[in-house]
């Protein structure tokens, strides 16, 4: 089968297409013939590394997991003996979580991972986008225990985590306010998003929220601070070495609410986005695709960070 690894840290260009044997399933696990992956900002930050701690986690001088990749959509194509919920020929969808490994034509998962079937009137490329930008936001969103009619402003919401974000929160009856360039305003508001701020006009401004919702990594916490509420609650998905170590102080000592990574990943979320797109409550937004030999570019596009929503990448065909 085809892989894409990166044996070392470094730019799009450490990543690289091998030929790998095709993996057998355990008894728990289902194998997966791959046909979507997306590419997220999880997965340069990963590369690259960003944060530098992540070398703690996952690998001091090189990557101890070579093959990239959170998110997927396929067709089992295999079944371990003791698997009970899926059959081969099942479309699926999940995600791989810290395991990785969906730069891949097969991955081989849990049956009791964050894994379920494709929704009916969901395609792969949509089933591959919807895990990692839709469990960050849900996850996120969760936390701030958003109630009807309180604000939040999104950082960044043309993002994958940005464009679920407003939905979500929309979901829940807040009232959202958008920031990003304005060449994304239609797509924000086509979401749900209330009202609409550029970059510059948001600093600009005095206004303040019940949740701030920084996506992208992009602003320092003294910045979001500003524009918060007293009891509110700011999230920082993209959140540096630094900025978690300054909001773990703050947050104590301050008593200040700031909600960082690691997210929980869990199947009961991935059911409730399901739910919601069934329900055509919740839209994937999908900006562009890649085939899997361009990986490389793909990353270059995403890092680069203009994407709207999510990338995916054509791994094999239907």
């Amino acid at each position: 089968m085809k892989v894409i690894t990166y044996r070392n840290y470094g730019p799009p260009e450490v990543l690289k297409l091998e030929n790998w044997e095709i993996p057998n399933p355990k008894e728990d696990q289902i194998r997966v013939r791959i046909v979507n992956t997306a590419v997220n900002s999880g997965d340069w930050r990963m590369r690259k590394p960003d944060p530098k701690v992540v070398r703690l986690f996952f690998g001091l001088f090189k990557p101890r997991s070579v093959i990239l990749g959170i998110s997927f959509a396929g067709i089992v194509d295999a079944v371990g003996k003791n698997v009970k919920s899926f059959q081969i020929g099942d479309k699926v969808l999940g995600s791989t979580g810290m395991k990785m490994g969906a730069y891949a034509e097969y991955t081989c998962v849990s049956e009791n991972a964050v894994v379920s079937k494709l929704p009916e009137k969901m395609s792969f490329p949509e089933g591959a986008a919807i895990s990692f930008g839709g469990l960050t936001a849900v996850d996120f969103i969760q936390r701030c225990k958003i109630q009807t009619n309180q604000t939040i402003v999104i950082y960044g919401a043309s993002s994958s985590v940005g464009t679920s974000a407003i939905q979500l929160a929309k979901h829940f009856g807040a009232h959202v306010t958008a920031v990003c360039s304005q060449g994304n305003f239609e797509l924000v508001t086509s979401l749900g998003a209330d009202k609409t701020m550029d970059y510059s006009n948001f600093f600009a401004s005095n206004e303040q929220y019940d949740v701030v919702f920084e996506c992208v990594g992009k602003t320092e916490i003294e910045t979001d601070l500003k524009y918060l509420k007293k009891g509110g609650h700011l999230v920082l998905v993209g959140a540096s070495f630094r900025q978690m170590w300054d909001s773990i102080w703050i947050s104590l000592f301050q008593r200040i609410k700031i909600h960082i990574g690691p997210i929980k990943e869990t199947l009961e979320n991935l059911n409730f986005l399901l739910t919601l797109a069934n329900l055509g409550k919740y839209k994937v937004a999908i900006d562009r695709s890649y085939p899997l030999e361009e990986m490389v570019e793909a990353h270059r596009y995403v890092e680069a960070g203009h994407k709207k929503g999510n990338v995916v990448i054509d791994v094999s065909k239907v």
